[in-house]
């Protein structure tokens, strides 16, 4: 069953960054960490750490936080998630262009093993987005469908 979910969550990684791709220019990928902790029922807020890893250049860290509405029920450890980063253009990047803030949504499952999805875009002027379907991997017990928001720094 878990190589089932993993396959269908591949899948759907693969199309849904493919279709974004189309309409903009990856620059490279954002690794993070957030915080484990508690989801309050209709809010929660977990610390944030990143890595925005592009090839050819040094690596730029971050931190941050990570605050959802709607439907957050239960408690996670700390979780890893894996965004592919697409600009608008493909402009030269300064350095820290990611920091800001990103809004979308988030759908998250975990019954001791989870996954989620998360869908962002923000950033300098609102250029950068986050690629839908993000690799999330946790452990724990929640469920949480949200409107989100990410605050790099």
């Amino acid at each position: 069953m878990k190589k089932l979910i993993a396959a269908t969550v591949a899948a759907f990684a693969l199309t849904a960054g493919a279709a974004y791709a189309e309409s903009g220019v990856q620059v490279g990928r954002l690794s993070c960490e957030v915080a484990g902790g508690p989801g309050l029922v209709f809010v929660s807020s977990k610390d944030v750490t990143c890595d925005f890893i592009r090839k050819g250049k040094k690596t730029e860290h971050y931190s941050g936080s990570i605050n959802k509405v709607g439907i957050d029920i239960g408690f996670t450890k700390v979780t890893k998630i894996e965004w592919l980063v697409f600009a608008a253009t493909d402009a030269k990047m300064g350095k820290h262009a990611l920091a800001g803030q990103y809004v979308g949504g988030s759908a998250e499952w975990t019954v001791g093993i989870g996954f989620g999805a998360n869908w962002l875009i923000g950033g300098f002027e609102k250029s950068y987005a986050l690629q839908p379907w993000s690799v999330q991997a946790q452990t724990g017990l929640n469920f949480s469908y949200t409107l989100t928001n990410l605050t790099l720094n």
